[in-house]
């Protein structure tokens, strides 16, 4: 399902200056063989970018998810990218989410980085991000112009493709935009806003008990820590009751 949109997004890295980067011990590939399930991940080092990390999961009918996070260096206070697309074959559900993730709320920041992805919203009104916003705090890691998807196999073969695309080619500009300027926010004060990302997100992952599922507690707790939110720091992040994407059971 997914196997296209990584590849335009490994293209995109690779095309930008991307080189592969080791993936801790044990964290790049787990197999389920009862389940047939597989995740792989991969790191980036890209120019202007400190850290960029992108995950698979092929569980068949299942389960489909690609899911990326970026993370530009500390002397660039651009937000980060991410994206996490999921898709339930048995129920021919997809649920996807882009965003440009701000570090802050503030409306000066929202308007120096933010032009590109409302345009985007505007250009595909079926991916508004409206109803997405029961579901998370608006005022913590989210824009008011997220691309959000609730759909069937329609909008996962027509719409969702389009919108990958134009999504990534934004980021990209947003990111020579700001390669090109000084950054309003100071390097120090950036890497502890990447940090509270880290923690604030890692508490809260929605897809930490899907892993659990397919992988177990003890691989999937070091997948949280170790790879997807290394800056977090507790030994038990596991999401509250209440943090899920309003997946089907």
């Amino acid at each position: 399902m997914f196997d296209p949109l990584l590849e335009k997004l490994h293209s995109s890295i690779r095309i930008q200056g991307g080189e592969t980067a080791a993936v801790p011990d044990g964290l790049r590939e787990c197999r389920n063989e009862k389940k047939n399930s597989l995740i792989r991940s991969w790191l980036w080092q890209v120019p202007g970018f400190r850290r960029w990390r992108v995950s698979r999961l092929d569980a068949g009918e299942s389960l489909q998810v690609l899911n990326s996070v970026a993370y530009p260096n500390y002397n660039i206070d651009q937000p980060l990218m991410g994206l996490d697309l999921l898709w339930f074959g048995k129920r021919q559900k997809l649920v996807a989410i882009l965003d440009f993730q701000p570090l802050i709320q503030d409306q000066s920041y929202l308007e120096r980085h933010f032009q590109g992805l409302k345009a985007l919203q505007n250009r595909f009104p079926e991916l508004s991000g409206e109803e997405t916003m029961r579901l998370f705090d608006p005022n913590q890691y989210f824009s008011p112009w997220l691309l959000f998807c609730r759909g069937g196999a329609e909008k996962a073969t027509n719409s969702l493709p389009a919108a990958f695309n134009a999504f990534l080619h934004c980021y990209w500009e947003l990111h020579q935009q700001n390669s090109d300027k000084a950054s309003l926010i100071p390097a120090a004060e950036v890497k502890q806003l990447q940090i509270a990302y880290d923690i604030y997100s890692a508490e809260r992952d929605p897809a930490h008990g899907l892993f659990t599922s397919h992988f177990g507690k003890a691989w999937s707790d070091r997948f949280l820590h170790e790879f997807l939110f290394p800056a977090s720091t507790k030994a038990d992040s596991s999401p509250p009751a209440d943090a899920d994407y309003d997946l089907p059971r």
